[in-house]
């Protein structure tokens, strides 16, 4: 069903990536990487990512970087109502696009597991594209995955999509530490290569 010749947009719900690759790995997504599974070899159209903005410093860091990997970002304003409860979601502006560029494309990428998209998912297919979803199969809504006509499940080689932290001064023991022996002096660490004992 893919061939090179294809048409594809790529459109990423941030928000539904970034809570599960942090619930589920406690790391950040690589969209780079998503995108050029999601494209396959074939002819990129448009990739748009769709973000809340939350007016915290590394945010346009973020934007900026989505950008320089050819990623175009549609944000918008968190909204914080008279209760004080702040509240902000990009579904129908992610809708109204892809229902906009069908016409002009093959194949819709949907790189969310929200299941509140399965029924946009069922416009594009009666306009005749072809809709893949790629996401975290523990974290995607099973009707979603149902309704597209490919899933990709990150899960599947993850640590390629996910960008961990980097904790300044953690060491990884080469080994798991030996227990304490009982003359109570302690156990050198084995690692790699030959380690003379005295």
């Amino acid at each position: 069903m893919k061939h090179p010749s294809q048409r594809v947009g790529v459109f990423i719900d941030v928000a539904n990536m970034y809570f599960s690759a942090r619930t589920l790995y406690n790391a950040r997504v690589n969209f780079g990487k998503i995108v050029e599974r999601g494209v396959s070899g074939r002819l990129l159209v448009r990739a748009i990512a769709y973000a809340v903005k939350a007016d915290v410093p590394e945010e346009q860091n973020f934007f900026e970087a989505l950008n320089k990997m050819g990623i175009e970002v549609y944000t918008k304003d968190l909204q914080t109502f008279y209760d004080g409860e702040r509240k902000g979601n990009v579904d129908m502006e992610l809708a109204i696009d892809t229902l906009k560029l069908a016409p002009k494309l093959d194949v819709v990428v949907l790189v969310s597991g929200d299941g509140d998209y399965r029924i946009l998912l069922q416009h594009l297919k009666a306009q005749g594209c072809r809709v893949e979803v790629i996401a975290f199969k523990k974290s995607a809504a099973s009707k979603l995955i149902d309704e597209a006509d490919d899933f990709i499940n990150l899960e599947e080689g993850a640590e390629q999509f996910l960008i961990r932290p980097k904790r300044l001064g953690a060491v990884r023991p080469a080994v798991a530490p030996r227990p304490v022996a009982p003359s109570d002096r302690p156990v050198p660490v084995v690692r790699p290569g030959p380690v003379k004992l005295n």
